[in-house]
């Protein structure tokens, strides 16, 4: 999966999970405020990214996740490694 196709999925997952525009959802964009995360729908992110993706995250693994494209680094980077 190149960068760019799990940028995508990712988006779309997103925007369809939280009920968020997709244009909405830019790399610099603040995860939190976006898709209006609190800590029982971090939950949710952690459970999501891992069925969509194929692979296990902590809630924790996120906590310093901030944006978008942080996300998209921490997602590639980890599906790479599996």
């Amino acid at each position: 999966m190149t960068k760019e196709e799990l940028i995508a999925k990712a988006v779309d997952v997103l925007a369809e999970e939280f009920e968020v525009e997709k244009e909405e959802i830019t790399p610099d964009a603040d995860i939190k405020k976006t898709l209006d995360l609190d800590s029982l729908s971090l939950v949710d992110l952690v459970a999501l990214i891992e069925e969509t993706f194929d692979i296990k995250i902590k809630g924790t693994d996120l906590v310093k996740t901030t944006t978008f494209q942080e996300l998209y680094d921490f997602l590639f980077e980890r599906v790479q490694a599996k």
